[in-house]
């Protein structure tokens, strides 16, 4: 009599003989098809803070930096990038074997203060991205009089 369970009509478990169908189809529409020998495009970063700026350095290799865009909000960020790769195999006059990869990739991330845009700084050498981002000057908040 310990063992009492409650009935559920809609329950599939009691049904299912490969077991519990959540599990048949878990991870198989996560990620779409990856061909072999396209790249995959991911920005990894580190993120460093002192007391007057943030400094990022994002890893976005194989991306000229025309193709580089970089957006602050207030202390909102915003990295994305685009790549395009031809690459065509000739043996004489004919065309043995022709790919194109285009991809885009973006990363968008919240800091703990406002940064100054004014004064923001990116640079962008073998791959990689340097953001220079100043905080913004705090003002000290302003008390009314009440009359």
């Amino acid at each position: 009599m310990a063992n009492l369970t409650r009935y559920d009509p809609f329950n599939l478990t009691r049904i299912d003989p490969f077991g519990d169908l959540d599990d048949l189809f878990k991870g198989f529409f996560v990620r779409p098809v990856a061909f072999e020998g396209q790249p995959q495009m991911q920005i990894k970063m580190d993120l460093k803070e002192d007391d007057n700026a943030y400094t990022v350095h994002a890893d976005i290799p194989g991306v000229k930096k025309e193709d580089i865009h970089v957006s602050i909000e207030g202390n909102q960020v915003s990295i994305s990038a685009e790549s395009k790769m031809e690459k065509e195999e000739k043996k004489g006059e004919k065309v043995l074997r022709s790919e194109r990869y285009y991809g885009k990739v973006a990363r968008s991330f919240t800091l703990a203060h406002e940064v100054d845009d004014a004064k923001a700084q990116a640079r962008y050498s073998d791959g990689v991205l340097e953001l220079t981002l100043p905080k913004k000057a705090t003002t000290a908040a302003k008390k009314l009089a009440i009359q």
